[in-house]
């Protein structure tokens, strides 16, 4: 297959390099550049954008991002394999792709952009996505640092953002992020898309940050959740008996004989704010 941005297949790179996938490191790599850039299409206008990626690897959606025109790309790739790989492309886009090797969990990302707009961008190595995601959704401050989240999951953990009260999907994390996000899958991606191919289907969900989530302790919404969910078949009665059970309840207005799945974001908010 030709390449759209002048630079050799990614086939060739990863030969070129000996990057062969590791599991260890939760690595799948994307070698269509068709359909790495309809990725970074899905997170908009880039030109005047900052974009961040986690998890580069050989570099494919590093090349869609640059190509579709962000001022500057900044990844952040924890295997020294693939720095060769991404310095061929920084020399191509001079001056707009910055490579921080490290490991993305203990990265200050709000530290990396003194000024947005900031387009989070990544195909989330499939061992740390779901953290980093409750990492961005979960700051002191808010509206964050980003403004836009374009990622991809292996697709049960994209129904469980994604999902709403009465859903099987349901639980701790469609909770944080329909509290301050407008999360939505956008098309999924097939495993023989990748090298190599995972065992399950995977998705690109699109998250857009909430100006003026319900007002809410952060720590408090993380303890009634884990709680409640922690026993999601337990009425509430009994799964929220740690954090005071009935009383909570009471104060808060929801009838204890409920089970987790049902309460809407709203509710959680205001067992939160009971606490």
């Amino acid at each position: 297959m030709g390449t759209l941005d002048g630079l050799p297949p990614l086939r060739e790179v990863i030969q070129r390099y000996g990057l062969d996938a590791r599991k260890a490191l939760g690595q799948n790599f994307l070698l269509d550049l068709n359909l790495t850039q309809k990725i970074a299409r899905t997170a908009g206008a880039l030109e005047d954008a900052t974009v961040i990626e986690v998890g580069p690897g050989p570099g494919g959606l590093t090349r869609a991002i640059l190509s579709l025109g962000a001022r500057k790309l900044v990844a952040i790739e924890r295997d020294p394999r693939c720095l060769p790989a991404l310095a061929d492309i920084g020399d191509h886009y001079p001056g707009r792709l910055e490579v921080i090797e490290g490991d993305a969990l203990k990265v200050d990302f709000a530290a990396l952009v003194p000024e947005g707009p900031v387009k989070i961008i990544a195909n989330l190595p499939y061992n740390v996505g779901t953290q980093l995601l409750v990492n961005w959704l979960l700051p002191g401050q808010w509206p964050p640092f980003w403004d836009s989240l374009t990622l991809m999951f292996q697709k049960e953990v994209g129904q469980r953002i994604v999902a709403n009260e009465d859903d099987d999907h349901y639980g701790r994390l469609g909770v944080l992020a329909g509290w301050r996000t407008r999360a939505h899958m956008v098309f999924d991606v097939p495993p023989q898309a990748f090298t190599p191919p995972p065992k399950v289907t995977s998705t690109i969900v699109h998250l857009t940050p909430r100006p003026e989530p319900l007002a809410c302790d952060v720590s408090k919404l993380e303890k009634v959740t884990q709680a409640a969910f922690g026993q999601r078949r337990k009425m509430l009665r009994q799964s929220l008996k740690p954090l005071g059970g009935e009383a909570l309840l009471a104060r808060a207005g929801i009838d204890s004989s409920r089970r987790a799945e049902t309460l809407s974001v709203g509710e959680f908010v205001r067992l939160a704010n009971s606490l």
